[in-house]
């Protein structure tokens, strides 16, 4: 067995924003930003590259220390504009001149597209650090058996009835989760870790998942009305858990009051929250072509104070008592606002922004955003997106099977080894802040794609092995629920599968294997704010490290069988003097299946056997 397409990433320069020093995030303040370089690269010199007003300037850095096999270089950055951009230069040695940035090394020249970034905006909610997501849908959570209403517009279902999904039933069927439903079941939630409920809409609508809101004024009695959310958020808080809503800026439904309102005449302020063109097939501009959903026009100063912008808002209502919202997931966020020429979408996020940060900075405006983020995320709108761009797709494309995928659009995925994997996952979060990146949701699937335990032919090792990345790379790892039992499902509709409340005994090893990594996550500082640094690939297996100043998290991850690999102790970057195994390194977490690690003589061993390993070792 050998190791094919392999790439060593341990000697390489390492940097990102995690490795900015605590202080002001002001302009005219300045940030000390460390760069570690092995010895072994034999750098001589290293320069900082910023362009203040557009122009090139390049500032020396200074050796601050070396240890552990490393020279850590350090620079003061200086703020001068709301966002700066920066990489470096570095000079002599093995690696002669090169340039290192948010994508790696590189012997050419390169654009400032993938530069370092640093906002002087308002940070992203502290508490994001150790939390831990669970999404839920809430018609296919669990049914509380109260008397609620069913609309009319549903085709009702048994709990245990298949997923339909067949165009004209699957928006229509309707099993019943409610949200008192949610809260007779949060204990399950607080065993498993989770310390933040990411709902799908709760507005009346004419559909299942709600994304065709018919108005905003209200809680769907469906549900329980506003007094079942209120009870649910309190019910919550009071376990530790957050939760956040789900609201959709970018089109309302056909039905909706203020389409219905704009359809009486021209004259009233509800036609201009719209884009009505006598040019399109309905007479108005419909999100993906589809004639039910309407899309906002938020050029209306009118639709604006009504919706998000200010504390009279429909955004700022759910935010604030008798209801208390942590802060809202975005629906269509990349979208919204925006039509040909037309582009508000900065002011609709900044404006939402202000409106939450009125009501409490620790409220999480998250958008779903699945491509390039990088021009919405100068950290004065959306704190973060969810990670299908950087995480989710370079994950599925490594680890999937050999069925053709494709994730949130019509276009398959590319097949990718070790290699490409991280080579995908460094350029496409290149031109993120550390920050940005920190606040985004990352996750293995959700309501909107195929279940992973499909995506990866039904194999929990390598589901598992999934999990693992999920829980130890940077961003609020979320799992949807159901994934903690392995539920499938091979599209977005069949994803969508009622919770198999009767057979949580049956997977119960699985479920122990979640409820670990989730501990091992909100108890690890390393994993939640840690570096992340690279430290090999091939075929089959990739390596990192997440670090701080006090500890070194290596993790390990293998989808089939290869050859071990061999990790020495300056390429972890920890202390040479520590020899003792029980002193050096714990194993935090290992595979069922994986053989586990060996140390011998400052070289640590990592298995080729497919599975995972986490072990941490201490700094000091």
């Amino acid at each position: 067995m050998t190791r094919s397409n392999e790439r060593r990433l341990a000697d390489e320069p390492h940097h990102d924003g995690s490795l900015l020093a605590p202080g002001p995030r002001t302009i005219g303040s300045t940030v000390r930003a460390r760069v570690r370089v092995p010895l072994v690269c034999g750098t001589e010199r290293l320069r900082l590259r910023t362009t203040p007003d557009a122009e090139p300037d390049v500032v020396d850095a200074e050796i601050e220390s070396e240890s552990d096999g490393a020279a850590w270089w350090a620079v003061d950055v200086e703020l001068t504009m709301a966002v700066t951009n920066y990489r470096f230069l570095l000079e002599g040695g093995r690696l002669g001149r090169c340039w290192l940035n948010g994508a790696g090394v590189f012997h050419r020249d390169v654009t400032d597209a993938a530069d370092f970034r640093i906002s002087t905006a308002t940070a992203p909610p502290g508490w994001l650090h150790d939390t831990v997501g669970y999404q839920i849908f809430i018609d296919r959570f669990a049914r509380s058996g109260t008397d609620t209403p069913t609309p009319d517009w549903a085709i009702t279902q048994g709990w245990h009835d298949a997923v339909d999904d067949t165009p004209g039933v699957r928006s229509r069927q309707w099993f019943g989760g409610d949200l008192l439903g949610i809260e007779q079941h949060l204990e399950h939630l607080e065993r498993l870790g989770v310390t933040l409920i990411y709902l799908t809409p709760f507005f009346p609508a004419g559909s299942m998942h709600r994304y065709d809101a018919s108005t905003f004024e209200r809680v769907d009695p469906a549900l329980g009305g506003d007094d079942a959310l209120a009870s649910l958020i309190v019910a919550a808080h009071a376990r530790g858990i957050r939760v956040i809503g789900d609201i959709t800026l970018n089109h309302t439904g056909v039905h909706h009051d203020w389409f219905t309102g704009a359809l009486a005449g021209p004259d009233v302020p509800e036609r201009n929250y719209y884009f009505f063109d006598e040019a399109e097939p309905y007479g108005y501009v419909a999100w993906h072509g589809v004639a039910s959903l309407p899309k906002l026009d938020h050029r209306s100063d009118h639709l604006r104070r009504r919706f998000h912008d200010g504390a009279a808002s429909v955004a700022a209502r759910y935010l604030s008592e008798p209801f208390g919202l942590d802060g809202w997931r975005v629906d269509c966020a990349n979208t919204t606002a925006r039509h040909g020429t037309i582009d508000d979408n900065h002011a609709v996020a900044h404006a939402l922004r202000a409106t939450m940060g009125a009501i409490d900075d620790e409220r999480w405006l998250l958008a779903e955003h699945c491509y390039d983020a990088s021009s919405d995320l100068d950290g004065t709108g959306w704190h973060g997106v969810m990670a299908y761009q950087w995480f989710t797709r370079p994950l599925w494309g490594w680890l999937k099977g050999p069925e053709p995928r494709s994730l949130m659009a019509a276009v398959e995925l590319i097949d990718l080894d070790g290699v490409a994997m991280v080579e995908s996952m460094r350029h496409l979060a290149a031109n993120v802040s550390w920050d940005a990146r920190q606040a985004s949701m990352t996750m293995l699937d959700s309501h909107d794609t195929a279940r992973f335990r499909t995506v990866v032919d039904g194999d929990p090792d390598r589901h598992l092995v999934g999990l693992v990345a999920l829980f130890t790379m940077p961003g609020v790892p979320t799992l949807f629920a159901g994934s903690e039992v392995g539920v499938g499902g091979d599209s977005m509709d069949t994803g969508r599968v009622p919770f198999p409340w009767d057979s949580l005994d049956d997977s119960e090893e699985f479920l122990g294997h979640v409820r670990a990594l989730i501990a091992l996550r909100r108890t690890t500082v390393a994993l939640q704010q840690g570096t992340l640094r690279w430290i090999d690939a091939g075929t089959d297996s990739v390596t990192y490290v997440r670090e701080t100043d006090d500890e070194v998290i290596l993790v390990h991850l293998v989808r089939a069988p290869t050859d071990d690999i061999h990790v020495t102790f300056d390429e972890l970057g920890v202390p040479s003097g520590l020899t003792d195994r029980d002193h050096f390194g714990a194993t935090m977490f290992a595979h069922p299946r994986s053989p586990g690690t060996h140390l011998a003589d400052h070289v640590l061993t990592l298995p080729g056997d497919p599975g995972a390993v986490i072990v941490s070792f201490p700094r000091r």
